[in-house]
C-alpha cells in the first residue's frame, strides 16, 4: 500500500502539471508520513541528497557551457566542422553532427547544443536549399552527443544515483567511443537522406582554410582537454576541473576571441543559475524518493520480476532498454537517471553488465527520449529554433531514430565499446 501511495501521488502530481522535482518531494514525504516515519527524516534525506562535494562540478559545467554558447566558441566550432566535412554530398548535415560532437564534448548539455548550434546551422541549411525538417531533425538527434561525450554533468548525476562507488573519470572515458559511434551512425543517416533528397555539397576551402579554421577553433576545443584531461591525469578533481574549465572558457571568450559582451555575460550567468537550481532541487527531492524505493525493496523486486519472467540475458536487456525508452518519452532525463539507476543497475549487474556500460546504455536511452514526443525537450527546442511544427519533424525523423537505435544495440551487447578506454587507464 505504501508503494502505491508513493508512485500514485507522484503520477498524479505529474499528470496535473506539478514540476517533476516537487512531485518527487511530495510523494516521498507523503510516503514517509504514511509509514509512520518522522517527516523530519524525509527532509534530512532531501538535504543529504545534495550534500555531496562532487555535485559542485555541475554548476561549473553548466556555466562553462553557457559561456561558450554566448561567447562565440560554437560559431568557430561550426566553421571548423564545415571546413573538415562540408564538401561531402549533404555536407551541412554531417557538419551539424560533427559540430554537435565537438560542442557537446565541451558543454555537456543537449539543450545547450541545440540552442547554440541550431540557431547557427538551421538558418544556414535552409538558405543553402536543405529542407527545414531535415535541418531540424539532424540538429535535434545529434544534440544528445553532449550527454554521452565527456564532460557531462549527467554522468555525475548517474554516479551519485549509483551510490557514489563509480569513478567519474572512468565514466568520462567510457563515454568517448559510444559518443563517437553514435555520431558516426547519425552522420551515415544524414548522408543517406541527403543523397536521397539531392541536397548539395559545400565547396572545400582548401587545406590552408581547414588549418586556419582549426587554429581558430583550438582555444575553444582546449576547454574539453582541460576539464577531461585534468580529471584523468589526477591533476584536478572533477569539481576543480570544472572550475578551471569555466575560468578558461571565460578568458578565451574575453581575451582571445573578444566576443562576449557584458549583456551576454549576464545572460550566461542567469541561465546557468536557473539550470543549476532546477537540477539541484531535482537531485535533492529524488534522493528522498530513491530512499523510499529502497525501503519498499523495489530494486530487489524488479530483479525477481525480470529474472522470473525469463533467464535469457538478451531478452532482459532488451526489456530494460524498452522500459527506459518509454520512460524517456514522458519524463525529464535527470529525474529518470535518479529514479531508474537504483532500480535497474542491480538487475544489470546480476546479468554481468559493468556499471560503466550500463551508464552508457541508460544515457543513450534517455537521450533518445529527449528527441521523442510527448515530452522531448530537445525536439521542442529544435522545432522552436527551426520554426517547424513538431508533427512535421516527427514524420521524417525516423532514419535518425534508427541510427541512434543501432548505436544503442551495439553499446548494449558489445561491452568493449564502453569498457576499452576505462580498462586501459585502470
Amino acid at each position: 500500500m505504501g508503494l502505491a501511495v508513493l508512485l500514485g501521488l507522484f503520477g498524479l502530481c505529474v499528470v496535473i502539471g506539478v514540476p517533476v522535482a516537487f512531485a518527487l518531494g511530495i510523494a516521498a514525504i507523503s510516503a514517509f508520513i504514511f509509514e509512520g516515519l518522522p517527516a523530519m527524516i524525509g527532509f534530512q534525506r532531501i538535504i543529504s541528497g545534495i550534500n555531496i562535494f562532487s555535485l559542485m562540478a555541475i554548476p561549473f559545467f553548466i556555466f562553462a557551457g553557457e559561456l561558450m554558447f554566448h561567447g562565440g566558441i560554437a560559431t568557430r566550432l561550426v566553421r571548423f566542422a564545415s571546413a573538415a566535412v562540408g564538401a561531402v554530398r549533404g555536407g551541412l548535415g554531417i557538419v551539424n553532427v560533427f559540430s554537435s560532437m565537438l560542442f557537446g564534448g565541451i558543454s555537456g548539455s543537449a539543450v545547450a547544443d541545440i540552442s547554440a548550434l541550431g540557431s547557427i546551422l538551421v538558418p544556414v541549411m535552409k538558405e543553402k536549399g536543405y529542407d527545414d525538417d531535415y535541418a531540424v531533425n539532424v540538429t535535434v538527434t545529434s544534440s544528445i552527443a553532449g550527454i554521452i561525450i565527456p564532460p557531462s554533468h549527467n554522468m555525475i548525476i548517474y554516479a551519485i544515483a549509483a551510490g557514489g562507488g563509480i569513478s567519474i573519470s572512468s565514466l568520462f572515458l567510457a563515454g568517448v567511443i559510444p559518443g563517437i559511434l553514435m555520431c558516426l551512425c547519425l552522420a551515415v543517416a544524414a548522408y543517406v537522406v541527403a543523397v536521397k533528397r539531392g541536397f548539395p555539397a559545400e565547396k572545400f576551402p582548401g587545406w590552408r582554410g581547414l588549418v586556419m579554421s582549426f587554429v581558430d577553433a583550438l582555444p575553444g576545443l582546449l576547454t574539453a582537454v582541460i576539464i577531461v584531461g585534468g580529471v584523468l591525469t589526477g591533476i584536478f578533481t572533477v569539481t576543480e576541473s570544472g572550475a578551471f574549465g569555466t575560468i578558461y572558457a571565460f578568458l578565451v571568450t574575453l581575451i582571445v576571441y573578444k566576443s562576449i559582451s557584458l549583456e551576454n555575460f549576464k545572460q550566461a550567468v542567469t541561465q546557468a543559475v536557473r539550470t543549476t537550481s532546477m537540477v539541484m532541487i531535482l537531485i535533492a527531492c529524488a534522493g528522498a524518493f530513491a530512499y523510499m524505493l529502497t525501503f519498499y525493496q523495489v530494486p530487489s523486486r524488479t530483479i525477481d520480476l525480470l529474472t522470473g519472467f525469463t533467464e535469457n540475458t538478451i531478452i532482459i536487456l532488451l526489456t530494460i532498454n524498452l522500459i527506459l525508452l518509454v520512460l524517456g518519452m514522458i519524463m525529464d532525463m535527470a529525474a529518470l537517471i535518479l529514479i531508474c539507476t537504483p532500480i535497474f543497475l542491480p538487475v544489470a549487474q546480476t546479468l554481468g553488465v559493468d556499471p560503466l556500460q550500463f551508464g552508457m546504455i541508460l544515457l543513450v536511452n534517455l537521450g533518445l527520449g529527449l528527441c521523442t514526443p510527448p515530452v522531448g525537450a530537445c525536439l521542442f527546442v529544435g522545432c522552436a529554433v527551426g520554426n517547424l511544427p513538431i508533427e512535421k519533424a516527427v514524420r521524417t525523423i525516423w532514419p535518425f531514430y534508427l541510427a541512434i537505435f543501432v548505436a544503442l544495440m551495439l553499446i548494449t551487447f558489445v561491452p568493449a565499446i564502453s569498457l576499452t578506454l576505462p580498462n586501459l587507464f585502470r
